[in-house]
This record gives structure tokens, C-alpha cells and sequence, in this order.
């Protein structure tokens, strides 16, 4: 999953010995399904006769005594992720289990797969490059139809995201102020990818482009270099330094780990999804308007985070015109996980609780 597996970074290696194996993965009560919506428009004027949403779901929706769904969640994924990412233990087994936040016998879970991505339309079903050129916009608009057409949601109890998913909630937040009590975005900037975000991101879509092999997007196979040097781009920007440090302090076990994760992540994709996922986020800037936010939101980044480094000065200003709006930095140590520490909970779940605590009805 690209940017998402690349950032959920294994066990450190012991030395000399290997480590232990990993415990199993619960194994969650999860359900999936697909919406279909008809002749869904694109803010490019381009149309798709049928774009399917796929999603995965834990717990059951609670009505209130009008009849409303009122205990439903959506957790929203990075470039390049699917909604079951949040599956996996640092995440899921931290916050759905009894008593923990996102208790799954108190919330209705929804995990969508965005456009482009997992189980959803996508440019590798057989467009490819004539798929429409979506954007994040284009996103939040298919999510929303989601939750209000196919499952009759009014408003949601929480809406958080991770990296790409935590710039949605701040579209979220604009386009549909009173759709969501409370927000919750974790790892990005509320303004226009650029500066060397923008860079690493073109030069990954640079470096498959440029390749031979990807013959505009009608290859009849990966091209290779190009997709190795896009992913090798991927895993420096999620890389967290003093975690990969401390984790892997010899060259030899340094070199093993990155030619492991990258070779990894490369059966994972498509070169012409990443080329669209990647370009997803080019007219991205909730800056102009985010006074028009007005859920109380908990934004969440890390001091670590190469994509998003502490030294911006946006959160600061942005706070002064969000004024229900709290914002954390998670400071650097060898445990954090660079821009990956948004999937790892044990940094954040109290945070969490606080939030949907001061949101209760």
C-alpha cells in the first residue's frame, strides 16, 4: 500500500539476533461492501458511468430517538492506503476493543477505500491514464455520498483521517461544516502542497514517467525502474531518523531494511494508480477559508514528520483562526515513526478520548 506500508515500519532487528515473531493480528468482525454511484461528475467536467466505493465496517449503527444514526465514524486512509490498513494491530487493537476509544460495541467503524485506490475505481481497472484526473475534492464529494445516500447518515459522530486522509477532514470541514461533531486530522498542513512536499511527490511521478517502459501508460509491464525509484522516494519521506537509528545502527542492517520495505512496497503497485494518487492532491488549500470550520477539531502532528516538518509555521497561525480547534505536536523520540506515527495509537488515544469526551452530547 505504498506510503502506508512503506510507514508501517517492522520490529527492529535484534543484535545479532533476529527478533521474535510478530504476535498474530487480531482478527476483526468486520463487514465489506461496495456503492455504486451512477454517472458521478468530476471536478475536471469528466463523468464515470459507474464509480464504485468500496468499504470495510466494524460495529453496528445506533439510532437515536429520531430514527438517525448517531455513533458512526469514519476513518479515512494516506496515498496510497485502504481503509483495512487500519486493521492492522498498532492501530486497530489500541482503539476498537472494549472500554478502549473507538469501542466497537459503542461505534459504527466505516473504512472507505477512496477513489483510485484499494477496492475502488481505480485507473488499473482497465482506463488507465483515460480515467478521470480526480482530486481530493473529488474524494470527500464520493465519501459524503457515501455515508448520507448509502448508509443515511446526517451527521457523524467523528470524522479523522491520516495524512492524505487528515487533508480531507479539513475539506470536510469546509465543505460540509455540520456533517461531523468533531474532527480529527493527523499528519498534514492546512495549506497548498508545496516547497519540498510538492517536490518528492513530482519527482516520484517524474521518475515513472520518465521511464521507457511506462510508454504513457500502456505498458503490458510495471516499468520497473521507474516504480523502484517512486517507491524508493516513498520510504525516505516516511522515514523517521532516529527510530531507523536506533532500530537498524549498523550499514549492513540499515541497507538490508530499506532494499526489503522498498522491494516490498513495489509488488503493491501500479505505476499509473500512483502517477493519479500522487497528482491527487494538486489543487489542494484549505487555507483561504478555514474560519468556515466550525466542528471542534483535534489536529495531530509529529516533530519527526519529513512531509511535514515542525518547523512550519502554519499550525500556529491556522489555530488563531480555528478557535475550536486544538492542535498537538508528538515530540521525536526512538519510539515515534516519522510521518507513519498517525497509524501507531499508543501516541495519541488519550488525545482521542479527550476529544470525543468534550464533543458528548
Amino acid at each position: 500500500m505504498l506510503l502506508a506500508l512503506l510507514l508501517a515500519a517492522a520490529a527492529p532487528a535484534a543484535q545479532p539476533a533476529p527478533p521474535p515473531p510478530a504476535p498474530a493480528a487480531k482478527q476483526w468482525p468486520i463487514k465489506e461492501g461496495d456503492f455504486v454511484i451512477r454517472d458521478f461528475a468530476f471536478r475536471s467536467g469528466e463523468t464515470l458511468p459507474s464509480l464504485r466505493l468500496h468499504y470495510t465496517t466494524l460495529g453496528t449503527p445506533h439510532r437515536n430517538a429520531a430514527g438517525e444514526i448517531d455513533n458512526a465514524v469514519m476513518v479515512l486512509h494516506g496515498t496510497g492506503g485502504t481503509g483495512k490498513q487500519f486493521l492492522q494491530p498498532q492501530f486497530a487493537d489500541e482503539l476498537y476493543g472494549p472500554g478502549q476509544p473507538l469501542d466497537i460495541t459503542r461505534y459504527f467503524i466505516i473504512l472507505p477505500d477512496n477513489i483510485g485506490h484499494g477496492g475502488s475505481s481505480k485507473p488499473s481497472d482497465g482506463q488507465r491514464m483515460a480515467f478521470p484526473r480526480y482530486d481530493y475534492d473529488d474524494m470527500v464529494a464520493a465519501q459524503h455520498r457515501l455515508l448520507a445516500e448509502h448508509f443515511g447518515i446526517r451527521q457523524m459522530r467523528l470524522i479523522m483521517g491520516t495524512s492524505m486522509g487528515c487533508m480531507h477532514a479539513f475539506v470536510w470541514g469546509e465543505t460540509f461544516p455540520d456533517f461531523s461533531r468533531a474532527l480529527m486530522p493527523m499528519a498534514c498542513e492546512p495549506v497548498q502542497i508545496a516547497g519540498l512536499n510538492r517536490m518528492w511527490r513530482q519527482l516520484a511521478i517524474d521518475s515513472i514517467e520518465n521511464d521507457p517502459a511506462w510508454n504513457r501508460g500502456n505498458y503490458t509491464a510495471q516499468p520497473a525502474q521507474g516504480v523502484r525509484g517512486a517507491a524508493s522516494l516513498l520510504f525516505i519521506a516516511g522515514g523517521a531518523p532516529l527510530y531507523l537509528q536506533s532500530a537498524y545502527p549498523t550499514r549492513d542492517a540499515a541497507v538490508a531494511y530499506a532494499r526489503e520495505k522498498v522491494a516490498a512496497s513495489i509488488k503493491g503497485i501500479d505505476a499509473n494508480d500512483l502517477i493519479y494518487q500522487l497528482d491527487s492532491s494538486r489543487n489542494y488549500d484549505p487555507w483561504p477559508r478555514l474560519e468556515a470550520i466550525r466542528a471542534p477539531m483535534l489536529w495531530i502532528n509529529s516533530a519527526d514528520d519529513f512531509i511535514n516538518p515542525r518547523n512550519l509555521p502554519f499550525p500556529e497561525e491556522a489555530v488563531k483562526r480555528m478557535p475550536d480547534t486544538r492542535f498537538r505536536l508528538i515530540a521525536e523520540t526512538a519510539d515515534t515513526r516519522g510521518h507513519g506515527t498517525h497509524t501507531w495509537a499508543k501516541f495519541w488515544k488519550n488525545d482521542l478520548a479527550g476529544l470525543l469526551a468534550r464533543t458528548a452530547p
